[in-house]
C-alpha cells in the first residue's frame, strides 16, 4: 500500500493508506477496527470507548461505516465525531477519556486516496510495535455478543474549538484583533472550524477552499499549493494567510505580499516567542534532519539549542517526550506544541503564529526575516535505499568539504517509494546545485556498480 511498500508492513509512516476501494477496502477497514479494538481497548465505565473522525472525502463515508461496524461488533462503544481535523480527534480522545481514537483521512493526498490511523489513550500516536500488534491480529476475530453502542458526538467539536481558543493569551477575542487573515482550508477537515476559531480570536477572516464536496480536497488549495492563498491575500489586502492540509495537522503561511513561510520559519517565530515568555523548555526546539541551515543559524544567534531527529513527525514527537521539550516540527508545517496538543495541529499553529505577530506589532514578513533561508536543492535518485553502504558516508563527507562547513548534506532512503533522497543546502544557490549534481552522480554510479557486481 501507498506508504508501506518499502517497509514490508501494512502500516506506513502515518497509518494505513492506499487507493480507496482498491488498496483500502471496507473489509480491510472493518478488520483493522476489530484488531485495534483487541489491542487498544481498555476500561471505560466498564466498556471500552473510541472516538472516530474523518475528513470530507466521499470514500470516508463507507470507510467510517466499516470502522464503526468493526468496533461495535468487537464490543467497543463508538462516538462519531463527523468531519473534524485529525488533531481534533487526538484532543477529544484524551478529553473524553476514550481508550483510543480513529482517524479516516489521507491528509494531503489526492481525493482518491484515503487512510486509517489510530491514537492511543490520551491522544498519542502509536509506536511501531503497537501498530505491528494490530496488524498481527488481522483476521483473528472471535465470536462476541457484548456489542458496543454508537452515538453521534459531532457536538463535541465545540469542546475542541474551545480548547484551541483557550491557548491564546489575553482577553477572549482579542489575540488576533485588527488582523485580516485569509484561511485556506484545502476543502478539507478544517473548512468549518478554522475560520470560526480565527474569527472568535478576533481576526477578520476570508475563507477559501472551504466548500468541500467530497472530491475536491487538496485540489489547487491548501498547504501543498500556496498559489491560491497567496493570490487571495494580495487581492483582499490581508495582513497574512494561513493554509492547512486536508486533515489540518499542518499549517503554512504567507505574508501580506503573498510570500510563503515554511515550517522552519514558523518554528523560528514560535521558538523565540516561547523563549521570551520563559516557556521554552530547556531553551531548545526539536526538528528533523531536513531543517534549513538558516534555521540553525537563527536559533544559535537566539541562544536556542536545536535537537535533530530522523524525518517524520513521529520521531519529533518521541524526542520531545523523551527530552522534555515543548516545541518541535518539520518544514512541511507539521508543528507540535506539546503544552497544548499531543500531535501536530495546523489550526493551533496558525493561532499561535498570528498571535505572536500581532503581539509584536510587526508584519508577518518582518517576523519571518529573523531567519535567513539557505537555498535548498533536492534530488531523488531511483534505486533501492537498502543498498546504501559505507561508501555513502565518504560521498557525503566530500560534499560537505566542498561546502566549506557552511551548509548541509543529507542522503537517505525514501520511506514511500524505491528512491534515494538527496538534499544540499548552501548560502550560495549555484554551489548547492553543483554539489548535489556531483553527489547524485556518485550515488547513481555506486548503485549501478552494485547492480553490475550483484552486490
Amino acid at each position: 500500500m501507498g506508504e508501506s511498500g518499502q517497509r514490508g508492513r501494512l502500516f506506513g509512516t502515518d497509518g494505513v493508506r492506499g487507493v480507496a476501494g482498491d488498496d483500502l477496502t471496507a473489509s480491510l477497514a472493518l478488520e483493522l477496527a476489530v484488531a485495534a479494538a483487541a489491542v487498544l481497548g481498555g476500561p471505560h465505565d466498564g466498556r471500552a470507548a473510541a472516538v472516530v473522525g474523518r475528513d470530507p472525502r466521499v470514500s470516508g463515508e463507507f470507510l467510517e461505516a466499516a470502522v464503526v461496524a468493526g468496533l461495535a461488533c468487537a464490543g467497543v462503544d463508538v462516538l462519531r465525531l463527523g468531519v473534524i481535523p485529525t488533531p481534533g480527534v487526538a484532543y477529544l480522545t484524551g478529553a473524553l477519556g476514550a481508550a483510543f481514537g480513529v482517524v479516516i483521512s489521507a491528509s494531503h493526498n489526492p481525493a482518491g486516496d484515503n487512510g486509517i490511523k489510530f491514537f492511543g489513550r490520551g491522544g498519542v500516536k502509536l509506536p511501531d510495535a503497537v501498530e505491528d500488534q494490530i496488524e498481527a491480529r488481522l483476521g483473528r476475530s472471535r465470536a462476541n455478543t457484548a456489542f458496543g453502542r454508537t452515538e453521534d458526538a459531532a457536538a463535541e467539536q465545540e469542546r475542541y474549538l474551545g480548547h484551541l481558543l483557550s491557548t491564546l493569551p489575553g482577553p477572549p477575542g482579542r489575540a488576533l484583533a485588527g488582523l485580516r487573515v485569509v484561511a485556506d482550508c484545502a476543502h478539507g477537515a478544517a473548512y468549518r472550524i478554522a475560520p470560526e476559531v480565527l474569527r472568535r480570536a478576533g481576526a477578520e477572516v476570508i475563507a477559501i477552499g472551504a466548500a468541500p464536496d467530497g472530491r475536491n480536497i487538496n485540489d489547487g488549495f491548501g498547504s501543498t499549493c500556496l498559489d491560491a492563498v497567496s493570490a487571495a491575500v494580495v487581492e483582499h489586502g490581508a495582513d497574512a494567510g494561513v493554509a492547512y492540509d486536508g486533515d489540518a495537522d499542518r499549517c503554512l503561511a504567507v505574508d501580506a505580499d503573498g510570500q510563503p513561510l515554511d515550517g522552519d520559519q514558523i518554528l523560528a517565530v514560535l521558538a523565540t516567542e516561547l523563549r521570551e515568555e520563559g516557556r521554552l523548555a530547556r531553551d531548545a526546539v526539536v526538528v528533523t534532519v531536513m531543517s534549513n541551515q538558516g534555521f540553525h543559524v537563527a536559533m544559535r544567534d537566539a541562544g536556542i539549542a536545536v535537537i535533530e531527529t530522523p524525518v517524520g513527525d513521529k520521531h519529533v514527537s518521541a524526542a520531545m517526550r523523551d527530552g522534555g521539550y515543548v516545541l518541535g516540527g518539520e518544514q512541511s508545517g507539521h508543528i507540535i506544541l506539546l503544552e497544548h496538543a499531543t500531535t501536530g495541529d495546523g489550526i493551533l499553529t496558525s493561532l499561535q503564529l498570528l498571535a505572536a505577530v500581532n503581539r509584536r506589532g510587526v508584519p508577518m514578513a518582518a517576523a519571518a526575516k529573523m531567519m535567513q533561508k539557505y537555498p535548498q536543492v533536492l534530488v531523488n535518485v531511483p534505486g533501492d535505499g537498502s543498498r546504501l553502504g559505507p561508501w555513502v558516508d565518504a560521498a557525503v563527507s566530500r560534499a560537505r568539504t566542498q561546502l566549506g562547513g557552511n551548509g548541509r548534506v543529507l542522503v537517505r532512503p525514501s520511506g514511500t517509494e524505491p528512491a534515494i533522497r538527496l538534499m544540499v543546502q548552501a548560502a550560495d544557490a549555484g554551489l548547492a546545485e553543483r554539489v548535489i549534481g556531483e553527489l547524485a552522480a556518485e550515488v547513481r554510479l555506486a548503485l549501478s556498480g552494485q547492480q553490475l557486481s550483484g552486490q
